[in-house]
């Protein structure tokens, strides 16, 4: 079972990284997809009885407005049917990949005859899946988002590869610390949150470049934002992703992880460097949703700190559990 978990990773990242390249060509192909379309449609105006019909002249060649998608000529119907093809067959290749990736976990929590989070591969293994049944799940629901699936399949092909290169560990027994209900209760809210916050991290990503965008900024990454969502969607996407991973982060952080902490250890903190990292997790995504929550604050400036607390997040999976040494350390055994 462990070997066979080892072939549906393989086959997990492989269509992770097929569903990237049909998502690049849906991208790629012509200036107005369906979704751009959808995006790039002005809202209608009403024309009083009588009114005459407002017109508008086209935009200068060398105006920022003549290089955005309502402005761009129209492409071919072939073409968009084309880009359109490519959207959901890479919508149906990221299902599979998902169906693989969750065998993998299965078959290595049947090796291992446990919950398979017992050590930082197998961590990465299980945020990655939360995360991209996350993004299906909110697809589902909003199929104007799919351009987003490029950076979100490109997202995951890259941690999945740092898993299988940095942080496999072959199956095994869990350390004796992590022979507890709470080990149950406390990662797995851990790993829900840490999956919906991944999640969150790319629309965040794009709304700034979208903005940048938008702004008449042409230079890389900028030219990225030209065919994704409007930017009031990404961040309002951010925000609700944030906001229902917040608690969970929370419960499992602050609430979880101590009273864990006092039955193994006997203490509730003990600024272990996970410990420590975890906390200054939270406390940037507090100041995100309490920015986010205040007018005078700009929506950029919030989503920069949130982009801020991703980042404290990959320090404290990959950072603490490589160059630290600490009770939590588990790069290598247990959590």
């Amino acid at each position: 079972m462990a070997e066979l978990s080892n072939q549906l990773m393989v086959v997990a990242v492989l269509a992770y990284l097929a569903a990237m390249v049909c998502h690049a060509a849906e991208y790629s192909f012509g200036n107005r997809s369906h979704i751009g379309r959808a995006a790039a449609r002005p809202a209608r105006q009403l024309v009083g009885a009588g009114a005459p019909v407002p017109t508008s002249a086209p935009p200068a060649a060398d105006s920022p407005a003549a290089d955005s998608p309502a402005a761009a000529e129209p492409s071919s119907a072939g073409s968009r049917d084309r880009g359109a093809l490519f959207g959901r067959i890479a919508v149906a290749i990221t299902a599979l990949a998902l169906a693989a990736h969750l065998g993998t976990l299965v078959t290595r929590g049947i090796a291992a005859d446990r919950m398979p989070w017992g050590n930082m591969y197998e961590f990465i293994l299980s945020v990655t899946f939360v995360g991209s049944a996350a993004w299906l799940a909110v697809l589902s629901r909003k199929p104007g988002i799919r351009h987003l699936g490029l950076f979100v399949t490109l997202t995951l092909v890259v941690l999945l590869g740092a898993a299988g290169l940095v942080a496999y560990t072959p199956v095994g027994p869990l350390v004796p610390a992590l022979h507890s209900y709470w080990f149950v209760i406390h990662v797995s809210t851990i790993i829900l949150a840490s999956g919906i916050l991944l999640f969150g991290a790319v629309p965040a990503a794009m709304f700034l470049i979208k903005t940048g965008y938008d702004q008449g900024k042409r230079s890389f990454p900028f030219t990225l934002g030209k065919r994704v969502p409007a930017a009031v969607t990404l961040e309002r996407l951010t925000f609700r992703l944030h906001a229902f991973a917040f608690p969970l982060f929370t419960f499992g952080a602050l609430i979880a992880g101590p009273l864990w902490a006092e039955v193994s250890w006997g203490r509730y903190w003990g600024w272990d460097p996970k410990e420590v990292w975890a906390f200054i997790s939270w406390v940037v995504y507090a100041c995100y949703l309490h920015a986010r929550a205040t007018p005078s604050v700009k929506r950029t400036t919030a989503t920069w700190i949130a982009l801020l607390g991703f980042v404290t997040m990959l320090m404290n999976l990959f950072g603490v559990n490589l160059f630290f040494s600490g009770l939590h350390s588990y790069a290598n055994a247990g959590m």
